[in-house]
């Protein structure tokens, strides 16, 4: 199997594991609390992303092991390390924050929030809560980068 395949066979695991893992295994309970500050907000994050990382690791075990795969206990171990603390320093949220604030993006990552002069409203004019918001946009883009920076040192290392 050429490191290509197995590149992008480690890939579609780590995104579709990625998802389940952002949005079904994590409670409500971390989502909230993981970009509060101070050891709260850590530690929430914390266990979103054991959870996170653990919902790839079985994704990855089942792709692995079914399409008889050829990884590393190195590649693994760099791969999802660097994928874990990545996703962790991006759901702090004020660090993606500043990342968006470097490089010109604050307005994007403000669009779909009651701090955008364009955001929702409902029929009688309040603010209408909605996912599709620059800043969910901002935070998925960044860790799919890294899931394909994860999936390159699987397949390499």
């Amino acid at each position: 199997m050429t490191a290509a395949a197995v590149f992008a066979a480690v890939f579609v695991a780590l995104y579709v594991a990625h998802s389940v893992g952002d949005h079904w295994v994590q409670t409500s309970h971390q989502a909230a609390e993981k970009g509060r500050p101070g050891w709260v907000g850590r530690l929430a994050d914390a266990r979103h992303v054991l959870g996170l990382t653990i919902t790839k690791g079985i994704a990855l075990a089942a792709v692995v092991l079914v399409l008889d795969i050829p990884v590393t206990v190195t590649g693994l171990v760099a791969g999802l390390g660097v994928d874990a603390v990545t996703h962790w320093w991006a759901d702090r949220r004020t660090t993606l924050a500043w990342l968006a604030k470097v490089t010109g993006k604050t307005e994007f990552l403000s669009l779909g929030t009651p701090a955008h002069p364009a955001h929702p409203v409902t029929a009688d004019g309040r603010y209408a809560p909605t996912l599709g918001t620059g800043a969910y946009a901002l935070d998925q883009s960044f860790h799919h980068l890294f899931l394909g920076i994860a999936a390159l040192f699987i397949a390499a290392l």
